[in-house]
């Protein structure tokens, strides 16, 4: 690559590591060059560029810029990436030592998207979900052990902006949901008793920060006669021992105290490795 592309990219990362750093209510054009040391111009030219694809964004009253929303969405992939692999141990375990399938799920706003799955040897397959699935929030185990480890105020407001969406989901009303996390909370896990598929049935626990909110989900699936009560309750112990165990080996993460979504730690990708 030319000399003078390193150089712009080199700016233009910058440029985003300063915004980065800043609130909601961001920077004006002259802190943002006196923070990264270019000269008005090269930081007007570069901040153009930015805004043009999505990268940065001018509130116009203020004319104070910030990271756009192309940013937002890449750091979340980027940290579904982290979590999925940082899964991923935990799915092959849990696959091979139950024979049914295994799935892992983070929130993102309003919804539950699967990031991972993996498949046991058992010949009857579960595969309700694919990686890269929506569900609202509350809908199917791994979805509803997320939503049940919120507090109550959020979990109110997310099923009214949900309840357009639930009504896709036959049986999910916003009062069924709020009974089946209360059972969930009693039991310690989440349990879908073929509420989406009929027969399939299937196991959560979500995997929570040192501050106790929950980052993702892990679950197992299974047809309903192999979910007997006594097995239920070895698939959940499975799970729980995972889940602590990445508790255990989680770096630090956040959450955007606006969506519920998992933002990305720059040295994430690091501690992983």
């Amino acid at each position: 690559m030319p000399e003078t592309a390193v150089k712009t990219v080199d700016r233009i990362a910058a440029l985003l590591r300063v915004l980065a750093g800043q609130g909601a209510g961001g920077l004006s054009l002259t802190d943002i060059a006196k923070a990264t040391g270019f000269g008005p111009a090269t930081t007007h030219r570069l901040l153009a560029a930015l805004t043009d694809v999505g990268f940065a964004c001018q509130d116009l009253p203020t004319k104070h810029y910030r990271l756009g929303a192309v940013v937002a969405t890449l750091g979340r992939a980027a940290l579904q990436q982290d979590v999925a692999q940082l899964a991923d141990g935990a799915l092959a375990r849990l696959a091979a030592a139950t024979g049914d399938t295994s799935f892992a799920s983070v929130r993102e706003g309003l919804a539950a998207i699967c990031i991972g799955r993996a498949v046991g040897a058992f010949p009857i397959r579960t595969l309700t979900l694919d990686v890269g699935d929506r569900r609202p929030l509350g809908v199917g185990a791994g979805s509803l052990a997320l939503l049940a480890a919120l507090p109550d105020a959020e979990i109110r407001l997310i099923l009214v902006r949900n309840a357009d969406w639930l009504k896709d989901f036959s049986g999910f009303t916003a009062d069924a949901i709020l009974r089946l996390v209360e059972r969930t909370r009693a039991d310690g896990h989440a349990f879908n008793d073929g509420l989406i598929v009929p027969a399939m049935n299937a196991v959560a626990v979500a995997v929570h920060d040192a501050d106790g909110r929950p980052l993702f989900a892990l679950s197992l699936a299974a047809i309903r006669d192999r979910m007997t009560p006594d097995r239920r309750a070895e698939l959940v112990a499975l799970l729980h021992a995972e889940a602590e165990e990445l508790e255990r080996r989680l770096p630090p993460l956040a959450l955007d105290a606006t969506s519920g979504s998992l933002v990305h730690s720059p040295s994430m990708g690091d501690q992983l490795r």
